[in-house]
């Protein structure tokens, strides 16, 4: 289920073979735990060494431009950890330890101002509505949490219409070698374009096309392109399990005296569907890769535009918050990976 490194553990607490057990804990477990340790270490060190470096730099260049007594002044708000005189490098674990906290702290914040509103307005919002007029919406500053469901939500509705561009298209192309042949150039030319040149793409068709619609247009920029980004490897994949499907399948089908609908979902959608599965897992990977860079150009909310605005911001915790949106993007990544893998072993039957 995703979680085979803890059944050693699991063993060894229950009695079962624990000496063979305590072995694998060590190798699953312990040393896994140990490598944290040791990144964490040298990230210190490293933070620690670059701190130092800019600290010199910026204690030279006071020294030459404002005499000794500055440059003294300087080295003395530096050795105090003064956050007006902190350098501006690569923060410490503990620095971006407590940028969790000052996020975490201003979605508490946020929330309750949002939910202040909502109950201020609730009486007024029904009688606008009785009278048919347009709510009074919120239009605070989303909180680091709202930036990650923004992203969440955006992802999966990129996710969802790869699949549903792709995976019929590629049972179609799967079929048929003669289409095959014919489109691959579509599949060839278009599968490297960059998530930047889609987004531009996105944007001016939809732009024109939506432009009278009252619509977020900014989310179905995102998740448009995030689509056209990321459906490739669900159609190749698809494309090929279908294709390869077992020859004999096809003719007990013939037999049968199967229709086509019955002969794709009952003979070949079981048979390619462990390929399907796994194109879908590296679309929904690529999905969220892409989804960070254009959410980042676009200036569309949610965590790429979070890392852009810190990065513009430019404020002394601006770098520890970066590094803190850089680890969530990668674990719910990891997660997500994670749950696709859970899904693909108890919806297919490979050994």
């Amino acid at each position: 289920m995703g979680l085979g490194y803890l059944e050693p553990l699991i063993r060894m607490i229950a009695g079962e073979e624990v000496k063979k057990n305590a072995k694998d804990v060590f190798k699953r477990i312990f040393i896994p735990l140990l490598s944290v340790f040791l990144f964490i270490l040298l990230w210190q060190s490293f933070s620690n060494y670059l701190n130092n470096v800019e600290s010199e730099i910026k204690i030279e260049k006071a020294l030459k431009d404002q005499g000794p007594e500055a440059a003294k002044k300087l080295e003395e708000c530096i050795a105090s950890g003064d956050i007006s005189c902190r350098p501006n490098s690569l923060p410490s674990p503990v620095m971006v330890l407590g940028a969790l906290g000052k996020l975490w702290d201003d979605h508490l914040i946020m929330t309750a101002k949002k939910d202040d509103f909502i109950s201020q307005y609730a009486s007024i919002n029904e009688e606008r509505a009785a009278k048919g007029e347009s709510e009074i919406v919120y239009t605070g500053r989303p909180s680091f949490i709202d930036q990650i469901q923004t992203s969440l939500k955006t992802v999966f509705a990129g996710f969802l219409l790869s699949v549903i561009i792709a995976v019929p298209m590629g049972i179609v192309l799967g079929l048929s070698e003669t289409l095959r042949t014919s489109f691959n150039w579509i599949v060839q030319i278009f599968k490297p374009v960059s998530p930047v040149v889609w987004l531009l793409l996105v944007s001016m068709i939809v732009k024109t096309v939506l432009a009278n619609v009252d619509v977020e247009k900014s989310f179905v920029i995102s998740f448009i392109s995030v689509g056209l980004c990321s459906m490739w490897a669900t159609l190749v994949n698809t494309s090929a399990g279908v294709s390869s499907v077992d020859k004999d399948y096809i003719n007990v089908a013939r037999v049968l005296q199967l229709g086509t609908y019955s002969k794709i979902f009952k003979i070949i959608l079981p048979s390619s569907f462990p390929m399907i599965f796994t194109g879908l897992r590296i679309t929904l990977s690529v999905a969220w890769m892409v989804l960070i860079a254009i959410e980042l150009l676009a200036q569309s909310p949610g965590l790429g535009s979070f890392v852009w605005e810190e990065f513009q911001n430019g404020s002394s915790d601006s770098n520890s918050k970066i590094i803190v949106a850089m680890f969530v993007i990668g674990l719910i990544g990891f997660m997500l990976d994670r749950i696709m893998m859970i899904f693909q072993k108890l919806l297919t039957f490979n050994d």
